[in-house]
């Protein structure tokens, strides 16, 4: 799968608070927490952003408590992927059961806000201007989580088989 996007670059540590503020945990309406999503840091983010549109990050992206609502959110907004230094291990799990992609590459200082970027997700391969970099793979099982549409999609074909 190719995926080519805008990207919006957010720093280290950002935590569920700051994905989905915990004010907005009461209500499982993913367009609801989609129009609070990075409110902390970007008021008016739901409204900036496009759907194919790309979260780039530094470290421990995620972090914080395990709220399913934060993968929730951000997919809401049509963001089919996060690429970031490294992911809290519960969001990197989290992300992926909700059919969200992520991709562990160091790429922030090598693009601005803005840029458009194209990945290739099968390979990991970045492109961007005229640099090139090489993601860690994401693993074939979560590939099809993806493909799935999460992990409850993915069990209920593997029912149907």
């Amino acid at each position: 799968m190719k995926l080519t996007g805008r990207v919006w670059k957010f720093g280290d540590n950002i935590d569920t608070d700051i994905i989905i503020p915990a004010q907005y945990l009461a209500n499982t309406d993913p367009k609801v927490l989609g129009s609070h999503c990075m409110e902390p840091l970007s008021p008016g983010f739901h409204e900036k952003v496009k759907p194919g549109d790309i979260i780039v990050a530094g470290y421990n992206f995620g972090c914080g408590s395990s709220r399913e609502h934060a993968p929730i959110a951000i997919s809401a907004l049509g963001i089919p992927l996060i690429i970031a230094k490294t992911f809290a291990r519960i969001f990197y799990r989290n992300a992926f059961n909700k059919g969200l992609a992520l991709l562990e590459a160091d790429i922030m200082d090598h693009i601005e806000e803005g840029d458009e970027i194209e990945i290739d997700l099968a390979s990991g391969l970045i492109k961007c201007h005229k640099i090139e970099k090489q993601a860690k793979p994401i693993p074939p099982f979560m590939v099809e989580l993806i493909d799935a549409g999460g992990l409850i999609n993915y069990l209920k074909k593997q029912l149907e088989a």
